[in-house]
């Protein structure tokens, strides 16, 4: 009679993504019996669970532990990247309630959504398997359909929403079709497996299925992160969807895609390296050329953020290009410091909002930076480091990018990546004009700071400031966080 083996099973590893997974169930429980007026302390519990969840990964760093067998993985890689995801999602809860109680559309079922588009994000850092990543990318992009729709009363809202699902879908199709080629070619989707098949069989591009797998595979990440030219969806989604919504999918799901897509590439593919360094050095320059040139003529700052997101898409896959320790560890830095700066600057955009008009245009930030000061400081510093300009966090980020790229010999990807961070100067600049030197037309009396926002952009400062001042700590985990 022949026996079952049973695979070794380590719930260990997926334990942060179980307790978050629970912590949203319950809080889809409570929220049922949890008046109007009062989900704003679902937001908090939320925190809470993300904080207990921060406290389970720090043990784990520095160890390799890979559980149901080999398809998912708690390493340094996956545990940084969870790390930026928690971040991400506490930073925008932070900003979401005073945002949702304004709107009219306090709806307590959102801070269990951002909970699952964060187990969903953290599953595509930690699969080690096609399949897992695809699960992965499913849970966090139906989460995201719907908190891009969140705002029924909004127009706005539902088109978003309704972009987003219809695009997502689209583009993971070709996902999907890549990964069914890659397991043609191959014979398995496990990334570690793929590679060692590749390495045994001599398979190299001449193998058609498995190229136009990676090709496929490339098409569908580059729409999760908004890489020109498969960008179409992201500013009308990113003006439509509610501004905290908007601030978290500009970072977490970013993040994720660029995590997923870093283990398919360096660790699944690195024997067709030439051929896919050769695909990113195009979807580089086009992204960054397309993302800044079209922000310079916008008149709506959440549209601006979202040209200016695509072209931070951008610079980071010249990291992606440089297939280097230098230009990965660059990677993990700047998508860290990039949380900071973005939900930073959308908190400061919530804040100068008003119900039903968010006041989006740059000009209804004239005289702003008179009428509040310290909030108008705490704009420049985010925006000065999404522009490069030292000695904010991401002027390190982009100086380790190109210098990856430098140093894999890629001269002149760095030159037009450069030229680019300070085309993108101008249209960051404008804001700070309106702010300082133009009459200000509103006296900005409905801005009102709580705790949460204050808690916020506290967090962003310090995490804008301190990496680019002091890098050396940080720049040293995402060091050790290398996939090679």
């Amino acid at each position: 009679m022949d026996t079952i083996a049973i695979p070794a099973i380590n719930l260990a590893v997926i334990a942060p993504e179980v307790v978050l997974s629970v912590v949203a169930m319950a809080l889809l429980l409570i929220n049922v019996f949890v008046k109007s007026e009062q989900k704003g302390y679902l937001g908090y519990l939320s925190i809470a669970g993300i904080l207990g969840t921060l406290l389970m990964l720090i043990p784990a760093w520095g160890s390799s532990v890979e559980g149901f067998s080999g398809t998912i993985i708690q390493d340094n890689f996956a545990i940084f990247f969870k790390v930026i995801f928690l971040i991400s999602a506490a930073m925008s809860i932070l900003i979401t309630d005073k945002y949702l109680e304004r709107e009219g559309c306090n709806q307590g079922e959102i801070y269990p959504l951002i909970l699952f588009a964060t187990v969903g994000m953290m599953l595509m850092a930690s699969g080690t398997d096609l399949m897992t990543i695809f699960l992965g990318l499913e849970v966090l992009s139906v989460s995201l359909y719907v908190l891009a729709g969140f705002n029924r009363n909004n127009i706005k809202s539902n088109e978003a929403g309704l972009k987003y699902f219809l695009l997502g879908a689209f583009s993971t199709g070709f996902l999907l079709y890549g990964m069914a080629l890659t397991y043609g070619a191959t014979g398995t989707t496990k990334i570690a497996k793929i590679a060692s098949y590749i390495a045994m069989n001599g398979v190299s591009s001449s193998n058609l299925m498995l190229v136009a797998g990676m090709i496929l595979m490339s098409t569908g990440f580059a729409f999760k992160v908004a890489a020109a030219p498969f960008h179409m969806w992201t500013p009308d989604v990113y003006e439509g969807a509610p501004t905290p919504m908007t601030a978290f999918m500009s970072v977490g799901p970013k993040a994720a895609g660029f995590a997923a897509f870093a283990r398919v590439l360096l660790v699944a593919l690195p024997a067709l390296k030439p051929e896919w360094s050769s695909l990113l050095w195009v979807l580089a320059v086009l992204t960054m050329t397309v993302g800044n040139i079209t922000a310079l003529y916008q008149q709506n700052i959440k549209r601006m953020l979202a040209y200016s997101s695509i072209a931070h898409a951008g610079y980071i896959l010249v990291g992606f290009t440089a297939g280097n320790a230098v230009g990965t560890a660059g990677i993990l830095f700047y998508m860290l410091s990039y949380a900071f700066m973005n939900i930073g600057a959308f908190a400061i955009i919530i804040l100068v909002g008003k119900k039903g008009e968010e006041n989006s245009n740059v000009s209804d930030y004239a005289g702003f930076g008179y009428r509040h000061p310290v909030l108008g400081i705490a704009f420049c510093i985010f925006l000065f480091s999404l522009a490069g300009i030292p000695p904010a966090a991401g002027f390190i980020g982009k100086f380790y990018l190109f210098s990856g790229a430098i140093q894999a010999g890629y001269i002149w990807l760095a030159v037009i990546g450069v030229l680019n961070s300070a085309a993108s100067v101008y249209y960051y600049l404008r804001v700070m004009v309106f702010m300082y030197f133009k009459e200000p037309t509103e006296d900005f009396e409905w801005v009102k700071l709580t705790p949460a926002f204050v808690l916020c952009l506290l967090i962003a400062v310090i995490g804008v400031l301190v990496p680019g001042v002091l890098p050396g700590l940080f720049l040293e985990l995402a060091q050790k966080a290398v996939l090679m």
